[in-house]
């Protein structure tokens, strides 16, 4: 066999390799085809294949094998257990920066998938080799590796604190400051993934000058940057105030402001977040806000997105309105009240509702005219829907009847109360009752008002236990009136006297309840006018023959209470 036969063999073998590589690669491309080569045992054939003298073959079988180890967690664990780990790492520092990506890349697919999985990383050192991948002079590897660190980091604080110790924070921030956008992004990922998990770790973020570079980016024409960038910054401003005070030192208002009106969903949800993480430290934070037209912003924004990117501007409205009076009077005049309700009637998913209900609560909470704002949009009996509906969450429950008490506690406005009385249930029909007892002896409006809608009667409907905090609210409400008038309830049906009125004028429209021919047809509070005061007497006197009420109660109606 000639010399040319011999090494022909070889060349065989070497295409017959490539060929293998490459068709792995294409097929683990396709979900349908993982499970066949999974069992084929795709996995032993391709580990010796990382070691290959062919350059092209490495870089191809490390290829094969991130695309597979991708596509779930069993496969990234057969990576681990096949060893597989301490050759990628081994030839991590030694190979070109194809086969640098690739590993990288094989790396990341292998830690996404659980905190085992990437402290099974950490442990064959890794992250040693990945930091200095960082400084390689190609953006790709650069990338690839940011990218590694962030997957290892984003799953707890340990794992986070070993690629802060491993030296990797101070990298980032040069990478961010690289002109490819793609390494940009990476880069702002993984310093948001480090920074999530505790205050320790965002300020080794911080202590770097990371907030300055952040911040210069908002504004960026690229949008899947724009997203990484503002979350960073949520992720550190989220800890503490000290933090925050420093994201917001670094001027991102009212340039944040302008990210709520971007055409990305995400961007707008990210910088929502932002405004949150900000907002919900102090009443100062809160007002800065307030002052560059950060709640009028985030309200707009609400109107203009549905469902989950919705919720952080939710939430950050709740915020702002839980820390003062003056604060939640802010967002009540940003019209951020029929938003929110609207966001409560139309979200079909209760975690969204559930945070419309708390914010809402946080903004009525505080005075009668907090409340009033609240009551006047027509959400309570939808809060009050969503409390008694069995098909809604516990946690939309519990948070819909929060609001519902603490805005009834502060509620004067009695006209939105009035249908709680034959509607709510009994632990939520006790602040409305005692709204009525703290109202109704200042008002003699209300007083008339009260008995002429049926509300007196329903009351007097009610069962309290003797000596409870209900029945007292009761007695404090028929104290406002004439006893002839509490004992006279209920009245006879108006059908009884429908026959004797009809020349006369309409009949009451339910029983218990007085038309306004019985009023005289005259407003509640008669003009001292001799004529008017003439005609005021003729419909009192027709009222105690055509109800059969005593003098004492007609007169009660007709002449001011």
């Amino acid at each position: 066999m000639s010399q040319r036969q011999v090494l022909q063999v070889f060349e065989q073998y070497q295409k017959a390799r490539i060929q293998f590589v490459q068709m792995v690669a294409e097929l683990a491309t396709r979900p349908q085809n993982i499970e066949t080569l999974q069992n084929a045992g795709v996995m032993s054939l391709l580990r010796p294949l990382l070691l290959d003298v062919v350059p092209t073959i490495q870089q191809t079988a490390a290829l094969a094998l991130g695309r597979l180890a991708n596509y779930n967690g069993d496969l990234a664990e057969a990576v681990v257990k096949g060893d597989i780990l301490p050759q990628l790492v081994y030839s991590l520092a030694e190979q070109n920066r194809f086969y640098k990506k690739a590993a990288a890349f094989v790396l990341r697919a292998v830690g996404k998938h659980s905190p085992q999985l990437a402290q099974a990383i950490v442990d064959c050192g890794a992250l040693d080799t990945l930091v200095i991948c960082l400084e390689d002079f190609d953006p790709g590897v650069k990338e690839a590796a940011a990218w590694a660190l962030g997957y290892i980091a984003r799953h707890n604080a340990e794992l986070s604190q070993a690629v802060v110790d491993a030296g990797a924070v101070p990298l980032l921030v040069l990478c961010i400051q690289e002109p490819e956008i793609a390494l940009k992004r990476i880069a702002a990922s993984a310093l948001s993934d480090i920074s999530k998990h505790s205050p320790e770790l965002a300020q080794t973020v911080v202590d770097v000058g990371a907030i300055a570079h952040l911040a210069q980016m908002i504004l960026n024409p690229d949008s899947k940057l724009k997203r990484q960038v503002l979350s960073a910054l949520s992720q550190i401003a989220k800890h503490s105030v000290d933090l925050a005070e420093m994201v917001v030192e670094a001027e991102i208002f009212p340039v944040v402001l302008t990210c709520l009106k971007d055409k990305d969903d995400y961007v707008k949800k990210n910088a929502s977040t932002l405004i949150r993480e900000i907002a919900k430290h102090t009443p100062e934070l809160s007002q800065l806000i307030v002052n560059t037209g950060g709640v009028a912003a985030v309200t707009d924004c609400i109107g203009s997105c549905k469902g989950n990117i919705r919720l952080p501007g939710i939430m950050m409205l709740g915020y702002v309105a839980a820390h003062s009076e003056n604060l939640a009077m802010a967002v009540i005049v940003s019209k951020a009240v029929p938003q929110l309700s609207v966001c409560l009637s139309e979200e079909p998913e209760d975690h969204i509702k559930a945070a419309a209900a708390w914010a809402l609560g946080q903004i009525g909470r505080h005075t009668p005219e907090h409340a009033r704002a609240v009551a006047v949009t027509n959400t309570l009996p939808v809060l009050l829907s969503l409390y008694m509906s069995t098909e809604s969450s516990e946690d939309l429950q519990t948070k819909s009847k929060k609001a519902i008490k603490s805005i009834l506690q502060k509620c004067t406005y009695l006209p939105a109360l009035e249908p709680f009385l034959y509607d709510a249930p009994p632990n939520i029909l006790k602040h409305v009752v005692g709204q009525f007892s703290k109202v109704l002896p200042h008002d003699s409006k209300a007083r008339r008002l009260f008995v002429t809608s049926g509300g007196l009667k329903k009351v007097q409907e009610i069962k309290a236990g003797p000596g409870s905090l209900l029945q007292e609210y009761i007695n404090s409400i028929n104290s406002c009136y004439p006893e002839e008038i509490v004992s006279d309830l209920p009245w006879r049906p108006a059908e009884e006297v429908n026959d004797n009125q009809t020349a006369l004028g309409p009949p009451c429209s339910q029983p218990g309840q007085l038309s306004a021919f019985h009023l005289g047809f005259f407003p509640p509070t008669p003009q001292k006018e001799p004529t008017h005061l003439i005609l005021v007497f003729s419909g009192f006197i027709c009222h105690h023959f055509l109800t059969g009420h005593n003098f004492v109660a007609s007169f009660f109606f007709f002449f001011n209470f």
